[in-house]
């Protein structure tokens, strides 16, 4: 009997440590920079197999008042602040067209719409179940990938990018 409370006993490490898999989550932290290359804030990942919690925190000032299009790009390059554009595209494995009210959508890009308020800050927390942080085609692969903020609100259905406009504030994630 004492053999097997202790060989339960010696187990229960090992029992709780798969139990804190399960539950393990990745982070991640980002600079947002406008179009100066100025920082206006930042944005914080959480991932698990579920998908990736996004927290925005942009200061007063960062973006003109109302929506904004938001999308996850396929390169972690912000370099070029005039125009975000060595972010490219879409994250997109899936090859599925822009739009999360698209029949034929959405992308594994496609987040929904940020609010700025009046003084232009951004404070929100978005979900995506369309990208992992890591593993198979994650956002934090070889090349990275960023987040990408646009000057309108993203209609969810048109072509390439819902009408949301230039890219004006960009986060690299690593």
């Amino acid at each position: 009997m004492h053999r097997h409370v202790a060989a339960l006993l010696a187990g229960l490490p090992l029992v709780a440590g798969l139990a804190g898999l399960a539950h393990a989550q990745e982070t991640a932290e980002a600079s947002v920079v406008d179009n100066k290359g100025a920082s206006i804030g930042t944005i914080q990942l959480r991932g698990s197999q579920a998908g990736v919690v996004i927290r925005v925190s942009l200061k007063a000032g960062a973006l003109q008042p109302g929506w904004h299009g938001a999308h996850m790009h396929a390169v972690g390059d912000c370099s070029d602040t005039d125009k975000f554009m060595a972010s490219k595209a879409h994250v997109n494995h899936d090859n599925r067209k822009h739009g999360l009210l698209n029949a034929e959508g959405p992308d594994n890009g496609d987040l929904p719409n940020l609010y700025a308020a009046a003084d232009g800050s951004v404070n929100a927390e978005l979900f995506t179940p369309f990208v992992k942080l890591s593993g198979a085609n994650g956002l934090k692969d070889a090349d990275g990938s960023a987040f990408v903020i646009h000057a309108s609100e993203d209609d969810h259905a048109a072509q390439p990018i819902g009408n949301a406009g230039a890219r004006v504030a960009c986060a690299a994630i690593k």
